[in-house]
């Protein structure tokens, strides 16, 4: 079975879908793999590392046109997928929720597509797992960001000439980014502190040291998947009001709320904001879902009226290009593991398997999946 891996077109894209020891593992199941010359070059894997794994380079991306399976990260274009292999399988990022035409695309050129931020997050499939994968590492980096664009230190120091306090962060959502977010900005010596819609999450704040901070919003909760249900509208605004406190103490406020397949929800109002410090700053880690900040920019930093710094990055993980490419071609690598057939020596799509169902959207020339196939027959 032949592989390919092009690299990243997006310009802001400094991530890659394979690594040498993912494609040393992929090799080893009995995977022919190709890739694009430069794959790696962002994200500091040249390649003669993927030479010395077996890896052929090419080139320029025509190779993924002869391809069995085609490993991507950004997203395809309409043209470049109607250039793959009738019958091959493609498996990226796709964002399937905003990207329906891709979907059609996809099932018109008779290409099998498996979206990896579609995989259940279920024990079995944690090591797929993309999203927990990526938003750990922008979590982490949110933090450094702040610590960097804030004009102050953030741990507590004695020195000669005085005592210098600790900087107040204050993160918004716990998820796998809040946490992440939390461990970082303790481990530097901030003082932290948390909010979260779902009460559960309480005692895992309290256990990396930071203080949870609590607002009577009445019934809430998560879904099976772990994420937060969305609010009502009294809801919100009982949240904002219960936040703006905090944030007017704040040094670096990080918001991590992201609703799948919906726009972000906003959180901090242009009032919220006017009560916060001057140099203090903001990171939205939901800007590319549109933002959980009023006055965020998609990939720009702004200065409020008020001095206050708005970082609205959309990938805050694509800024730790080494490690965050590793743990997402190990994802890619678990799934291939997980379904490789060593008889025929090729992916088993199992129609029946939960994985498979929750992850393949379009297959034999039609869009399978539930969930996009009746949002395809309502548009």
């Amino acid at each position: 079975m032949d592989g390919f891996i092009p690299k990243a077109k997006n310009a802001r894209e400094n991530r890659t879908a394979l690594t040498p020891d993912s494609a040393e593992k992929l090799i080893n199941l009995g995977l022919k793999l190709s890739a694009e010359s430069g794959l790696g070059d962002k994200s500091g894997y040249p390649n003669s590392a993927y030479e010395e794994k077996g890896v052929s380079i090419s080139l320029d991306d025509s190779g993924a046109g002869q391809a069995d399976l085609v490993l991507g990260l950004d997203l395809p274009t309409p043209e470049s997928i109607a250039r793959l292999k009738p019958g091959s399988l493609f498996v990226g990022y796709l964002d399937p929720f905003f990207n329906l035409d891709l979907l059609k695309s996809f099932a018109a050129a008779k290409v099998s597509a498996i979206s990896m931020e579609m995989i259940p997050r279920t024990t079995l499939a944690q090591k797929m797992d993309v999203l927990s994968s990526q938003m750990n590492l922008a979590g982490y980096y949110a933090v450094i960001k702040g610590a960097e664009r804030l004009n102050k230190v953030l741990p507590m120091m004695m020195t000669p000439a005085g005592t210098l306090s600790p900087s107040r962060v204050f993160v918004i959502g716990v998820g796998v980014a809040g946490l992440q977010a939390i461990a970082t900005a303790k481990r530097l010596g901030a003082r932290v502190e948390a909010f979260d819609t779902r009460p559960v999450v309480e005692e895992q704040v309290k256990s990396l040291g930071a203080k949870f901070v609590k607002i009577d919003l009445g019934e809430t909760g998560q879904t099976d998947q772990g994420y937060a249900k969305a609010l009502t509208p009294e809801q919100i605004e009982m949240q904002r009001q219960g936040m703006a406190k905090i944030c007017a103490q704040s040094d670096i406020v990080i918001t991590t709320a992201k609703l799948f397949g919906r726009k972000a929800p906003t959180l901090l109002t242009k009032d919220m904001i006017s009560g916060m410090k001057p140099g203090s700053v903001i990171v939205d880690l939901a800007a590319a879902g549109g933002g959980n900040v009023e006055g965020t920019v998609l990939n720009e930093e702004v200065v409020t009226d008020n001095g206050v710094i708005i970082v609205g990055n959309g990938s805050l993980e694509g800024e730790v290009p080494y490690h965050a490419s590793q743990v997402y071609a190990a994802n890619i690598a678990g799934l291939l593991e997980h379904f490789w057939d060593k008889e025929s020596s090729s992916l088993n799509i199992d129609l029946e398997d939960e994985i498979m169902k929750g992850g393949l959207l379009t297959h034999k020339g039609e869009v399978i999946h539930p969930t996009f196939k009746e949002k395809l027959a309502e548009a």
